[in-house]
């Protein structure tokens, strides 16, 4: 298996970029990943068919590097809450890992379709920085397991770490918004491993994956986008804890909602 260099440093440049936005804003960096891979993909004629669940493999495998980073970097700053962490993880991985093997068994188009949805309904949350008003204490265990299955299942379709909605989730429960962003990244890290486990064994047996590939993991992509987010990762991180995010966050509204657009223009 021979990569083109010029891929390759695409595949890296995405991972700059990924690390950097995954530490800022605790996203996880894979609605990047997701839409500028399936093009990537499509580009080189690869997994004809089925982009959306290598990308969405690939995706979850990356995030497992770039949350390790990102979570170093804010557990210095002092700033996960641990306890809720390890509350909310089993029902994360439950419902992530369901998700997934449930998304590799689905046609193409339906992914797609529904990745470009959530593309748009978190430009609009971006930009109009969506914090909900903190009124109310944390669920139970039983509360929270189910808040998890639920954030686990919908990432699990749209290949984040869960940020997009654990910390609406966090922030709605009085978590202050740098506590929220840090847990978030911590919290990504059992969806990531969830869901890589769950594409990488439903698309174990599948035919027609590129060369290179373990299920729906394509380890080309990995090795770039895992390298170039591990170096900025930290970068990210740091800046969340010094700069205000809001127009940061506002430019990255613009970001997905071109990929949004370029998506549905390319259905």
């Amino acid at each position: 298996m021979i990569i083109d260099p010029a891929v390759f440093a695409a595949y890296g440049g995405l991972g700059l970029v990924v690390g950097f936005v995954a530490g800022l804003l605790g996203v996880g960096g894979g609605l990047i990943i997701v839409p500028v891979l399936i093009m990537l993909l499509h580009a080189q004629g690869l997994a004809a068919g089925m982009e959306p669940q290598v990308a969405l493999g690939t995706s979850f495998a990356a995030i497992l590097f770039t949350s390790l980073s990102s979570v170093r970097a804010h557990h210095r700053h002092g700033a996960i809450e641990w306890p809720l962490v390890r509350r909310i993880a089993p029902g994360i991985v439950l419902g992530t890992l369901a998700g997934a093997i449930l998304a590799t068994r689905m046609p193409a188009a339906v992914l797609k379709l529904f990745f470009v949805v959530f593309l748009f309904y978190a430009t609009v949350q971006m930009w109009l920085d969506f914090e909900p008003a903190p009124h109310r204490e944390l669920p139970g265990r039983a509360g929270t397991t189910l808040a998890g299955s639920v954030i686990g299942a919908v990432s699990s379709w749209v290949g984040i770490g869960g940020g997009t909605l654990s910390v609406p989730f966090m922030l709605w429960h009085n978590v202050p918004l740098h506590r929220a962003i840090a847990s978030a990244a911590a919290i990504g890290f059992p969806i990531a491993a969830a869901g890589a486990a769950g594409y990488l064994f439903g698309g174990w047996d599948v035919s027609g994956r590129p060369a290179g590939s373990l299920g729906f993991i394509y380890l080309p992509a990995l090795a770039g986008i895992a390298l170039g987010s591990v170096l900025t990762a930290p970068l990210g991180a740091r800046t969340a804890h010094r700069l205000p995010v809001r127009p940061l966050k506002r430019g990255f509204a613009l970001l997905l909602g071109g990929l949004a657009l370029r998506m549905l223009w390319t259905f």
